[in-house]
């Protein structure tokens, strides 16, 4: 199994022109401890998530020391706390060294990756351009569709996938943001939130229209706060 397969592809994006504020806001919004800033051309240039954000001078969380630690710390450790608590934009806090992935990687790979780095998410890039992100929620999620091992995934798997998130973005283009899906020797496994009842079976009737579609297993959850998300 690769990275393509069960990766987000619908990722929401800060920009190092962004305020803390709105992308505290974001975070909120999409449930989700990270997110990647982009350059107008989808080019990854960092990672701001929670922990940038954890030292506020607004929220009286800044890092504080005493008068003989401080001597021990360094002129440029200083500039960097200083910058975590008191910056307006993204780029002043971002993590601009970022572990990345292709569309390419191996599961297997990617669960160590996140494991021996302690973190919850990786980017996808494909050549310079961000085009996915896969969390431990994903790896979590196919396995809960395979029982066994899967050598190689099958292509045309891969372009079914495709064509169940076009017709998931024919329903509600905003919807693909909040929903993922696998595929697994035809049978289409749907993950996410859906807005309202409705919102979720319009959902699977857009996915069982699909004529390559053998079976759906609809994981939807109906959640109705995120109807605002959506408008």
């Amino acid at each position: 199994m690769l990275a393509k397969e069960i990766m987000t592809t619908h990722v929401a994006c800060a920009r190092a022109d962004q305020t803390i504020h709105d992308v505290a806001q974001l975070l909120l919004e999409r449930s989700v401890s990270a997110l990647p800033v982009v350059d107008d051309d989808g080019h990854l240039i960092g990672v701001i998530s929670e922990g940038d954000l954890l030292r506020r001078v607004e929220t009286g969380t800044e890092r504080k020391q005493s008068w003989w630690l401080d001597m021990l710390v360094s002129n440029e450790e200083k500039a960097r706390d200083f910058l975590k608590s008191h910056a307006v934009h993204v780029r002043d806090v971002m993590t601009k060294e970022v572990l990345t992935i292709d569309e390419d990687t191996p599961v297997a790979d990617i669960a160590e990756l996140l494991e021996e780095n302690r973190i919850k998410r990786v980017p996808v890039l494909r050549g310079d351009r961000l085009v996915g992100i896969v969390s431990r929620a994903d790896i979590i999620r196919a396995l809960a569709v395979r029982h066994i091992p899967v050598a190689a995934p099958a292509e045309d798997d891969l372009t079914l996938r495709e064509a169940v998130m076009a017709a998931i973005r024919e329903v509600d283009s905003g919807s693909s943001a909040y929903i993922n899906t696998l595929v697994k020797d035809g049978v289409v496994h749907l993950w996410g939130l859906a807005q309202s009842p409705e919102h979720k079976a319009a959902l699977q009737v857009a996915v069982e229209n699909i004529p390559a579609v053998s079976a759906l297993q609809n994981h939807l959850q109906v959640s109705p706060g995120i109807t605002d998300m959506l408008d």
